[in-house]
């Protein structure tokens, strides 16, 4: 069990190491879009559906409140899944429609749409990509190596922060880092704080 239990760091460290040589331009491209968008009074739109949709709900709650400063609250939306609204959109329509009758609801142009998916190829995400492209809605996606499906729905605009790894759960480690570090870039961008 010890030995399990080491090579499962091993395992993790290694992913975190190989993400540090290729996500760097990626994240920065990132931070300054999301900067960009918000001082123009923008906002930010966050998705992310299965395993994704906890760290989609902690990077809106770290924009809403704050990651680790105090400062004004950033406006930002989660494409719910969960209470009376999901739950009315699937009975009503496809699941497919899940997040994209809600995209549609809240985004204006100039806003930015943040995608998490593992995979690549969840239905739900795509069509609200697709929406966002047909609404002037710029996209970061947060992906794997598996993310096949992405292919023809990003523009040169969208960043795609490809974590160099293909199990879910190093991915979704990976995710929560750049969650992470995406909101302290965007801090110390607006704020210049140490």
């Amino acid at each position: 069990m010890l030995e399990k239990i080491k090579a499962l760091y091993a395992d993790s460290i290694q992913t975190q190491i190989s993400a540090s040589d290729a996500l760097p331009v990626s994240i920065q491209k990132a931070v300054n879009l999301l900067v960009s968008s918000l001082l123009r009074g923008n906002k930010i739109i966050v998705c992310g559906h299965g395993r994704s949709y906890a760290n989609a709900q902690l990077l809106v709650a770290n924009l809403l409140n704050r990651y680790e400063m105090e400062r004004p609250s950033f406006p930002s939306v989660l494409l719910s899944l969960d209470s009376a609204v999901g739950s009315a959109i699937v009975l009503d329509n496809q699941l497919t429609t899940l997040y994209q009758r809600q995209f549609n609801a809240v985004a204006q142009q100039g806003d930015v749409l943040i995608v998490l998916s593992p995979d690549g190829n969840e239905e739900v995400i795509l069509d609200v990509m697709d929406c966002a492209s047909t609404k002037d809605v710029a996209i970061i996606a947060l992906t794997g190596m598996n993310n096949g499906y992405f292919q023809g729905l990003l523009s040169e605009n969208d960043v795609e922060i490809q974590v160099p790894a293909q199990k879910e759960s190093r991915i979704l480690e990976s995710h929560l880092f750049i969650i992470n570090a995406l909101c302290e870039l965007i801090d110390y961008s607006l704020f210049n704080q140490n």
